[in-house]
């Protein structure tokens, strides 16, 4: 007994050349309106789920911006942020549900998709226009440590090719290296296209830093593609780049859109970067100069009153002995103890020859110094 399955033929429209029509209507003109009006039908369908695709990606790359927005307002600590926390987490819920909808319109577009009947135009379609490269690729969830060696060793080897595809300014430019060069187009590619990014921010090359931004976003948008078509990055960049110079203006909206987003990102990430490097900086500067008794000399020097401040700056021992005599005792104590702690002060210091520094004396020195003064 056969197995074939023959079920699959109930669904193909007979060819138009096929009918029998009456002999006084002229069958050619109406073999044309037939078949126009199918491919009017096909192509009304197509737009139809082009439109909806490109609202859920519209609708999912604000979804994404919410999400960002609610968790940098949730670890802020001013009160703008905590007012403008509710407003996002509302704005957030509503983009949710707005994915979930089109979402829901896309899986039913696609079943209507599929239970279309085959025709001549279906059936005779070129079957190698483009390429596809492991369609559905099934890949085991990766550790930390296992996603962070892969990249490291994928820049180690083409680090000098990403580099190069970063500083591409043309389309058609951009399209033949990546043919050249199709191990590119992969996740490692985008990281370590956004550090470049924000390396040339830190360093203040702004323009270069735009360039590379916009590469980014090229290959940003090629691995989304290569994500909602379900199939290799590598088997779909072509796509994109016939998509992007023939697109239509919501479609090129969208791309400069995530663009300039991304370009604020990485000013921000810049400028995180600079104060941290700022903030660790000065921490090593304050430990340098911290004190014997773990003061740092700048804090305690702020914390003087300006008239010892001003014998300091002028090294003027006879006139801090002359500002100590005439401050309260306990006070002049504390402030000599802190300079002493600090390093400002080095009591008992010696010189190379054996003698006591003038200025290397204690708050109780100065003073006995201060008092024979005022006997003599």
């Amino acid at each position: 007994m056969s197995r074939i399955d023959y079920s699959v033929w109930d669904h193909i429209e007979v060819s138009d050349d096929e009918d029998d029509t009456h002999p006084n209507i002229d069958t050619p003109s109406l073999f044309r309106w037939r078949h126009q009006a199918r491919v009017d039908r096909m192509e009304e369908f197509q737009k139809k789920g082009e439109d909806m695709n490109k609202s859920l990606r519209e609708s999912r790359r604000k979804l994404a911006e919410a999400q960002k927005k609610v968790q940098e307002l949730t670890i802020s600590t001013t009160d703008d942020a905590k007012a403008e926390l509710a407003k996002a987490q509302a704005e957030e819920k509503k983009l949710r549900k707005e994915e979930r909808e089109l979402e829901k319109k896309m899986d039913e577009f696609n079943r209507e998709e599929k239970k279309m009947p085959w025709n001549v135009d279906t059936l005779s379609k070129e079957g190698f226009s483009k390429s596809i490269v492991n369609i559905n690729p099934e890949t085991a969830d990766e550790t930390e440590e296992q996603k962070e060696q892969k990249h490291k060793t994928f820049v180690e080897k083409n680090e000098k090719q990403i580099k190069h595809f970063g500083m591409m300014r043309r389309w058609d430019d951009s399209q033949k290296y990546l043919s050249d060069n199709p191990h590119l187009v992969c996740e490692e590619t985008a990281n370590y296209l956004v550090i470049m990014c924000i390396d040339l921010e830190v360093e203040e090359k702004r323009a270069l830093m735009e360039q590379v931004a916009h590469q980014t976003i090229v290959m940003q948008f090629i691995l989304e593609l290569a994500k909602s078509l379900k199939v290799d990055p590598r088997g779909c960049f072509r796509q994109f780049f016939a998509k992007i110079k023939t697109a239509d203006q919501q479609y090129q909206d969208a791309f400069n859109d995530e663009l300039e987003s991304f370009k604020e990102r990485v000013r921000g990430r810049a400028k995180i970067r600079i104060e941290k490097a700022m903030k660790e900086y000065e921490e090593e500067e304050r430990q340098k100069r911290i004190g014997p008794g773990g003061l740092d000399p700048v804090e305690v020097y702020e914390t003087l009153p300006a008239e010892m401040q001003k014998c300091f700056d002028e090294k003027d021992i006879g006139m801090l002995q002359e500002v100590i005599s005439k401050m309260d005792p306990t006070e002049a104590k504390v402030h000599m103890k802190k300079c002493i702690d600090s390093g400002l002060w080095v009591p008992n210091s010696k010189t190379d020859g054996g003698d006591e520094k003038e200025d290397d004396a204690t708050y109780e020195e100065v003073k006995q110094e201060q008092e024979e003064t005022e006997k003599e």
